[in-house]
């Protein structure tokens, strides 16, 4: 699913060069639940750029799907956002006086799907993330926790090839982190390919591998053998 051959990002400011990533390489096979974990500054965030399709490395390979993304246009880029990539992020990004339905539709009325199809896709995620009865509600009057369930029922709502997680537990309560959890491995276990960033190792530790930057380097890659099941 993800091919990550020697990635490597630098910024350039006039003279001077920030390596944000160096020579960093994995791969992720369809159905893994995968974090990236490191503190802030690690390189983390520009790793999930860079698979995100937001950004491009400096050099190495990026193959996503079969596609390598370094050699897409930007509206080819863009279309990878679209369809191949489920984005969940740490602020939820909501429209706040708009309805959970219509938040987790609308990206699907820009994709061209028809009212009733995208309207139908819609209750259908959001009844998988357990919103049942929350879909009417605007997102002023859903908890942290239920915003991050709708932002998720966003995300799989085109079908992506992978769910791409940044700190999703970040603003939410610790009392809501665990329910957040039990949803990706439910999905995991669906059969879905997940890749979570984040800074906390017991948020990290309910994956199934955890991948260590630091520094801008792959410092490690391993199973996770006290995986923690959230309930």
């Amino acid at each position: 699913m993800i091919h990550a051959s020697h990635l490597s990002k630098v910024y350039k400011t006039g003279v001077l060069e920030t390596v944000a990533l160096s020579d960093v390489s994995f791969d992720i096979k369809k159905g893994e639940f995968v974090a990236i974990m490191g503190p802030s500054g690690s390189g983390k965030s520009t790793l999930m750029h860079i698979l995100g399709a937001l950004d491009r490395p400096t050099s190495g390979t990026y193959i996503l799907d079969g596609k390598n993304v370094g050699d897409l246009s930007d509206d080819a880029l863009a279309d990878i956002r679209n369809q191949k990539i489920g984005f969940i992020f740490q602020a939820f990004n909501l429209l706040p006086r708009t309805s959970a339905l219509r938040n987790v539709s609308l990206p699907l009325a820009y994709a061209g799907m028809p009212k009733i199809e995208r309207e139908e896709r819609a209750r259908k995620y959001l009844e998988l993330v357990g919103l049942k009865d929350r879909m009417h509600h605007t997102s002023a009057q859903l908890s942290g926790g239920q915003q991050q369930r709708v932002a998720i029922a966003r995300g799989l709502a085109m079908n992506p090839a992978i769910l791409l997680a940044d700190e999703p537990t970040g603003n939410i309560a610790s009392s809501q982190s665990a329910e957040i959890m039990a949803i990706f491995q439910k999905l995991n276990n669906e059969g879905h390919t997940i890749v979570m960033i984040t800074h906390e190792p017991d948020i990290a530790e309910h994956a199934k591998r955890i991948i260590f930057v630091r520094d801008g380097a792959l410092r490690g890659d391993e199973v996770v053998k006290k995986r923690r099941i959230a309930k």
